[in-house]
């Protein structure tokens, strides 16, 4: 564990969790027709009153407490995070997701939506990072290979179940999920795989409580945030999860 790296990524991801309103707010509205995809929408089709009827990302950005929340929950992420990683290259687009994530999970826990719009700039922003944190590492070739790995691996799972199930999750997550495969495969083989595992397991579980106690309704329970989760766990305890498999092969 590292207190260094929990301070440093506990600060940087506090102060840019104050941009989350903002970030949301900048968020085209969905249009009502879904015949043709919009930068906004999740491309898994909904019936047009749910789009025309959900709540508009300038209301949501327009939360009271939403500046100072956000930046409370990218804070603690950042501790995590930081501590585990340390002052590693990775923080350097690391950090940056983790706010990102934030404004992924508010949004799609109350529009069942994950924008187009900010995942596809995630991608702009996190690829030319993780190159050049690979760079600077110096093993970029070990590092590029893991990342890429990791998004054929998540992204392809995703992208399969989507195929079969298609009523089961939106295509949000499917572009959600190679995001999470670029930088948890950039990390280690212990970080994707408890990653991908806690995701599927919290959105089960999580999805089947929420639903009992009547906060969700069970056709309708939005897989992002419980992805998002499961990618943070997957930082914090994939690099034991891979310690010990190792030992067990080793042994």
């Amino acid at each position: 564990m590292s207190l260094l790296g929990a301070i440093v990524a506990s600060c940087l991801c506090g102060v840019l969790g104050l941009l989350v309103p903002r970030l949301i707010a900048a968020v085209p509205e969905p249009e009502p027709d879904l015949e043709s995809e919009s930068e906004s929408d999740d491309l898994e089709p909904e019936p047009a009153q749910d789009v025309a009827d959900k709540q508009l990302y300038v209301d949501i950005a327009a939360g009271p407490r939403l500046a100072p929340g956000s930046a409370a929950a990218s804070a603690i992420v950042g501790v995590l995070i930081g501590a585990v990683v340390g002052l590693d290259w990775s923080l350097l687009f690391l950090v940056p997701l983790v706010p990102v994530g934030v404004a992924l999970a508010l949004i799609d826990w109350r529009t069942r939506l994950l924008p187009t719009w900010i995942i596809k700039r995630t991608y702009i922003t996190l690829i030319p990072l993780v190159v050049i944190a690979a760079l600077a590492s110096g093993e970029p070739r070990l590092l590029l290979q893991r990342a890429a790995i990791g998004w054929a691996v998540l992204g392809g799972y995703y992208f399969l179940s989507w195929l079969v199930y298609p009523r089961g999750m939106g295509y949000g997550d499917v572009r959600l999920s190679g995001i999470l495969g670029i930088a948890l495969g950039y990390l280690g083989f212990g970080e994707i795989v408890i990653g991908a595992m806690s995701g599927l397991l919290l959105g089960a579980v999580g999805g089947v409580l929420l639903s009992v106690l009547k906060v969700v309704d069970r056709k309708h329970n939005p897989f992002g945030p419980w992805m998002l989760v499961g990618g943070v766990v997957g930082i914090v305890l994939g690099p034991v999860y891979a310690a010990w498999a190792w030992g067990n092969l080793a042994g």
